[in-house]
């Protein structure tokens, strides 16, 4: 069996419970967004975990995903967020998956190669992003609606524009027959249940992010980033480590060089400002993180020798506010050299 330097450990527990509060905070049925292969931690895994809590409306962005997904769980359905291109109606036909609509020229193509089936559709009340104008519903004329969806662009701070959406969306729902209407993301739960409706769809709170306060004590960290010590090593007084010398030990250092790097997604900008844990101890970066490597200050772990583990600190809130970088980026952007496990 390969060895792996590298590994993200993956607790299953935290990825159920933070669905379950996400479901009780919105009041109605909650799906869970698993594009980007499950924002890193392995889509069909995921899916089966959050299957086994009641879970079941699943959305990916696109027919590659949901091909990939393979065989779903029982009573589970699948939405494509992104619709159907030209070069997807066959994909789309041949699917378990329902698209969901976003443009005219979408709309058009579902009238005509597959009206006798159910779809989804999104309206823009917004974001300008995909969607249909509020002033082309009109379209949907003759369309099996299962599902009417919109997004929130500023659900993560307090804007007035949040509630200007959910007013256009309601009054879309109210002349627009659908089975369901969906509206709130991870954050937009945290605005309350008149964001609800029908179905929910959180992402980055399933995984660990804190989109808004009002889920910083119930959302619970899932990845775990994990790295094995290459080398141990004394940093004499006045040496410098790493890349362009930019940290000079003022006094004997125990340093340990650990397999993680920006080619990892551990990226440079964590340089001076990140850490990694060990039986409870911070162990904190010195130096630049080169591409597959990083220095620590072990000095308080004399037991660390190599061939052990560390931890790298990587709660999610934290460490974005660290780095600069949104908690999806850092989520997402872990590379497949860390191998997933689950716990």
């Amino acid at each position: 069996m390969t060895h792996h330097a590298l590994r993200l450990r993956l607790d299953s527990l935290a990825l159920q419970n933070n669905w379950r509060w996400l479901q009780r905070t919105a009041g109605v049925t909650a799906g869970a967004a698993i594009k980007a292969d499950g924002y890193g931690l392995g889509a069909v895994e995921v899916t089966r975990l959050l299957a086994e809590v009641g879970c079941r409306d699943f959305f990916v962005s696109t027919w590659a995903e949901a091909h990939a997904l393979g065989p779903l769980p029982e009573g589970a359905e699948l939405c494509v967020l992104h619709g159907v291109g030209p070069d997807d109606i066959g994909a789309a036909i041949g699917s378990r998956a329902r698209p969901v609509l976003n443009t005219p020229e979408q709309v058009a193509r579902w009238k005509s190669e597959a009206s006798d089936r159910p779809c989804d559709v999104m309206i823009d009340t917004g974001m300008n992003r995909l969607g249909l104008r509020t002033d082309e519903i009109d379209l949907l004329d003759g369309l099996d609606i299962h599902t009417l969806h919109s997004h929130l662009a500023r659900a993560d701070e307090d804007n007035a524009m949040n509630a200007v959406q959910r007013d256009r969306f309601a009054a879309v729902a109210a002349t627009v027959k659908a089975r369901r209407y969906s509206f709130a993301n991870s954050a937009g739960i945290c605005l309350g249940t008149d964001y609800a409706f029908n179905l929910v769809r959180p992402g980055l709170a399933l995984y660990g992010g804190v989109p808004r306060i009002e889920a910083a004590g119930h959302i619970s960290q899932v990845a775990f980033p994990e790295a094995e010590i290459m080398q141990r090593r004394i940093v004499r007084a006045g040496e410098t480590i790493g890349y362009g010398a930019t940290w000079r030990a003022d006094a004997h250092t125990e340093a340990a060089i650990v397999n993680i790097g920006y080619a990892d997604g551990y990226l440079r900008c964590f340089a001076g400002k990140g850490s990694a844990s060990f039986d409870g101890r911070t162990l904190p970066l010195i130096g630049r993180v080169s591409m597959d490597l990083v220095a620590l200050d072990v000095t308080a772990a004399p037991e660390l020798a190599e061939g052990d583990w560390v931890t790298m600190d990587y709660e999610l809130p934290t460490a974005a506010e660290a780095s600069g970088l949104s908690q999806y980026e850092l989520l997402t952007g872990l590379s497949e050299r860390l191998e997933r496990y689950w716990i």
